[in-house]
């Protein structure tokens, strides 16, 4: 009970928010500080300069053979960094790879990986060892330069920071996330770094233009070309901004063919990733033109990716669509997150520099300070010796005379006044070397060592000198390391234009709209396989409009409501000639109650025709076909404003004449022209004068039409002869176009304007009946018309014919139907007929 007492009271209960904010704050201060963020001063992240040191101390430097990588991983976790040997590795193989740094810290001997996103091999396979170049961080560190530390089990002392004697972060750029920070620094020119750093040594207040004028911006070892300068501005600035890399790349000519050659490709950009993205561009025929993609790429990394043009592609634009749709070109975002003091810190460009100058120069102080230590260490222990040697048969005799080390030590301070120091290293010497020293070899010592600490004096004394020495320094590892720039930097970026139907595969097909709403884009190939069969079709549904158009054109459907829908042509879905299609809700959402009224092949830069519109409640309007074009297809548009009990009757291009019929047998024919044009957003005006009555059918014809059809509830038809029919003007009540029956309420369902050749369809339901137009009897305008059907039938329609709807080089519109090209055929034989 005692023990249970004991446990309970040391149970302490806390509110778990405040747990996990206090350990959460910990973790992410340590992960912050200790893992994924850079070193403003070395430019490094804790497990790589961990690599590094280990690397110095295990002698597994660049003028040494190579050692297995598991050897140094193994030293690393061992010793400094208990974390797991994968991450390790990864960190090691990475200062490696000459595609992702300017300049390699460490050589590894084996396979490293590639641009493919291939994985190394295993560390038990590849070698390691230290570049050259990390022989410049780790120099003088052994001269009490860097503040060391205890490792993770406090055996060890690591560095908390290298030396560094270039600026490495920004020579080899960095990346990394953390708990609310992220860095991304992309590598730089050594070259331009150092001289920007040797201009701020010289010129602390100089501008950021200054700076620009010799950074012109990131180097990247994988080359490519910088679109603009804005961006790399505003990130040298602020630490943050947004570059656009490109792909280097020419056009190339090789046996009659044309080829894309890319020689270049963005930072960071896996190859192999990007030849398949683009080979599924020229799988899935996104663009016209490719006709194979190889990646010719050599082992040394140097880059050729061919893409195999077809005959007469457009090889600029196949490249615009590449750079635009794939990694040719892509976005790189700084993020210029370092440690500053122990404390993650956003920095342009002039800060990252100063950080670094305030960093060489206190080690170019440590180090004299340790050097001037040492010399005048040398100087004090040289000055014994010659007095040593000065008074040589006396100290020999002391040194005999003395019992041990130390009372031979004791004896030359009493006698001669040595210092302990001095007599320690007299005592030290062997004999052979106290007799045979020359006194002269040990003045001129003196006299240099005099020097070096006069020199090394004026370098703690003096700001300039210190900034002369650091300059130097600089300019050695510039003249050793530099060169040449590997990025293009252009002025302004390439603007890609890339419009929509640029990417369009010009080919005609066959379009299809019916009745119900379902439309369809045929191949030609499909249609001229049917050999005249009729298209897929729902029951008691017919052909609305049929086109023979080119992909490049848009179709805009019109439907009663008053809406339209407006698509590319490339954009309705690809069906057999035998398909039913599909409803045009699949294309933008529409309401229930509304349906198809027509539609339109236009050409945004050709067609300028007007249309004809006629209501339900007798209002027209006439309107351009051009207010109906749009940028956005996703969407229903509006064509004419509708009241709410109202709709629209009938939509055409115009023709010459107007015609409106009524439900209770009315009519009224006048010119269109009395029709003022309007905008698409209007009602339009009064068509008719309706009392208690409605539009059935709106028409519109010309000289080349030859009757009005007319169709009652009552199973009849007749046909009128236009010729015979009155005009009025705009507005009237009309005439009779039907004899009313007073035992019989005879009410029209449809009109036609129609030509002799015609074929009939009515509709009932689930069925369409079919006559010839010449099988409906001609009459006066006082008869009720003859039978024609024994169903009742809804409505009557004119077949439709197809259409070829094209847009010729010189702007104009070709519409064409079939019977007109038989026809044309037909002149053209006779005209050559003898």
């Amino acid at each position: 009970m005692k023990k249970v007492e004991e446990v309970i009271g040391k149970i302490h209960e806390f509110a778990l928010e405040e747990i996990m904010g206090q350990r959460f704050g910990r973790y992410s201060k340590y992960i912050i500080q200790d893992r994924a963020i850079p070193d403003v001063r070395d430019g490094l992240k804790p497990v790589q300069r961990r690599i590094i040191f280990a690397m110095y101390r295990d002698k597994n430097t660049y003028d040494k053979q190579f050692k297995k990588c598991a050897n140094a991983v193994g030293n690393v976790m061992g010793k400094y960094h208990p974390h797991g040997d994968s991450s390790i590795y990864d960190a090691l193989v990475r200062m490696s790879q000459d595609w992702k740094q300017n300049h390699t810290l460490v050589e590894i001997s084996g396979n490293k990986g590639s641009m493919d996103g291939d994985p190394p091999a295993a560390m038990r396979y590849t070698e390691a060892r230290l570049a050259k170049i990390s022989e410049e961080l780790l120099k003088d560190i052994d001269k009490n330069t860097v503040k060391m530390a205890p490792n993770y089990s406090d055996t060890l002392m690591e560095p908390t920071v290298l030396p560094a004697k270039f600026p490495n972060l920004l020579v080899n750029g960095s990346n990394g996330i953390s708990a609310g920070y992220a860095t991304n620094i992309p590598p730089h020119n050594l070259c331009e770094v150092i001289d920007a750093v040797i201009k701020r040594i010289d010129s602390p207040n100089c501008k950021l233009e200054t700076i620009l004028d010799i950074v012109k911006g990131p180097d990247f070892p994988t080359g490519g070309i910088i679109e603009g300068t804005e961006g790399i501005r505003q990130a040298f600035e602020t630490g943050r901004g947004r570059v656009v890399i490109s792909s280097k790349y020419e056009f190339i000519r090789e046996k009659g063919k044309d080829k894309i050659v890319i020689s270049e490709i963005p930072f960071e950009v896996n190859k192999q990733q990007l030849v398949k993205k683009i080979d599924d561009i020229r799988i899935d025929n996104k663009i016209q033109g490719i006709a194979e993609v190889r990646d010719e790429s050599d082992k040394d990394a140097s880059v050729r990716i061919v893409i195999d043009l077809k005959t007469g592609a457009n090889k600029e634009l196949v490249m615009n669509y590449l750079l635009k749709n794939t990694d040719c070109q892509c976005n790189y975002t700084y993020n210029m997150v370092t440690i500053v003091n122990r404390r993650p810190k956003l920095l342009g460009i002039v800060g990252v520099i100063d950080a670094y100058i305030a960093h060489l120069k206190e080690i170019i102080k440590l180090r004299s300070e340790f050097d001037l230590n040492v010399a005048l260490k040398e100087v004090h222990y040289t000055e014994g010796l010659v007095k040593a040697i000065s008074i040589l048969d006396e100290v020999i005799a002391v040194i005999r005379a003395s019992k041990n080390k130390g009372d031979a030590e004791a004896n030359l301070v009493k006698e001669f006044g040595f210092s302990e120091a001095q007599a320690e290293k007299i005592v030290m010497l062997q004999l052979y070397k106290l007799t045979n020293t020359d006194i002269l070899e040990l003045q001129n010592k003196l006299e240099s060592l005099n020097k070096i600490i006069a020199g090394l004096r004026e370098i703690l004394a003096s700001e300039e000198k210190l900034s002369l020495v650091a300059k130097e320094e600089l300019r050695k590892i510039k003249r050793e390391y530099g060169v040449p720039r590997k990025t293009e930097i252009r002025e302004t970026a390439k603007e890609i234009n890339i419009s929509a139907e640029d990417l369009i595969i010009k080919e005609s097909v066959m379009v299809v709209l019916t009745h119900d709403g379902y439309i369809k884009k045929v191949p030609m190939k499909s249609y001229t396989s049917a050999n005249g069969d009729e298209t897929g079709l729902k029951p008691g549904d017919y052909a609305l409009n049929i086109f023979e158009t080119s992909t490049i054109n848009k179709i805009a459907i019109l439907t009663k409501k008053g809406n339209y829908i407006y698509v590319p042509v490339n954009d309705i879905p690809w069906c057999k000639w035998k398909d039913l299609g599909k409803h045009i809700s699949n294309l933008v959402t529409i309401s229930p109650d509304d349906s198809v009224l027509n539609s339109f092949i236009v050409n945004e830069n050709v067609s300028d025709d007007n249309l004809l519109i006629i209501t339900k409640c007798g209002m027209v309007k006439r309107t351009n076909i051009k207010d109906l074009f749009v940028s956005r297809y996703t969407k229903l548009y509006t064509y004419i404003k509708l009241k709410d009990d109202d709709e629209v009757r009938f939509v055409d291009y115009e023709k010459e004449n107007t015609m409106i019929v009524t439900k209770t047998g009315y009519y009224i024919s006048y010119k269109t022209t009395e029709i003022p044009l309007a905008s698409s957003k209007s009602s339009g005006v009064k068509g008719i004068n309706l009392k208690d009555d409605e539009v059935v059918a709106g028409l519109t014809y010309d000289d080349t039409d030859e009757y009005l059809d007319i169709f009652t509830n009552q199973k009849t038809a007749k046909r009128v002869k236009l010729n015979e029919l009155d005009q009025l003007s705009r507005a009237k009540r009309g005439s009779m176009v039907i004899k009313k029956v007073k035992t019989t309420n005879y009410e029209i369902v449809s009109a036609l304007i129609t030509q002799a050749k015609d074929q009939i369809g009515l509709t009932m339901l689930e069925d369409i009946g079919e006559l010839k137009n010449t099988d409906i009897p001609i009459m006066d305008l006082a008869s009720t018309g003859s039978s024609i059907a024994k169903k009742k039938f809804i409505s009557a329609f004119v077949f439709t014919d197809i259409k070829k709807v094209y847009f010729d080089d010189s702007k104009k519109k070709v519409v064409k139907t079939e019977e007109q090209e038989k026809q044309e055929k037909m002149e053209f034989i006779e005209d050559f007929k003898i």
